[in-house]
């Protein structure tokens, strides 16, 4: 288990908060459902350079969290570390996200 705050404090620090981030990504299907939301995150991007539509950029939360929390809600059976931690879970799922295409992290 990682090392939590104690009640009513807060990670100081991204070092300190992706060992709990990683914790709370621990069921394989909710990291799975992670990594193909983020790189759909990366497709609508790369789609709205190429057609020049606004409409990729406002998919892009919407495909990324949609992802994440269904990940959270039905398989981690956790409340996503982006309600109280919002930058540093978005560092995270990229870091994730880079560790596993990397092969660094287990898929």
């Amino acid at each position: 288990m990682t090392h939590l705050p104690a009640p009513g404090e807060r990670f100081q620090s991204f070092s300190q908060f992706y060992p709990f981030y990683i914790h709370e990504h621990s069921n394989q299907i909710c990291r799975r459902i992670h990594i193909v939301g983020s790189a759909l995150v990366i497709g609508a991007a790369v789609m709205a350079l190429v057609t020049l539509n606004a409409w990729w950029l406002l998919a892009m939360p919407v495909i990324g969290y949609g992802f994440a929390w269904v990940g959270h809600f039905f398989f981690e059976k956790n409340r996503p570390a982006t309600f109280k931690y919002p930058l540093w879970s978005l560092m995270g799922d990229w870091r994730m996200f880079f560790e596993t295409i990397s092969g660094q992290r287990k898929f």
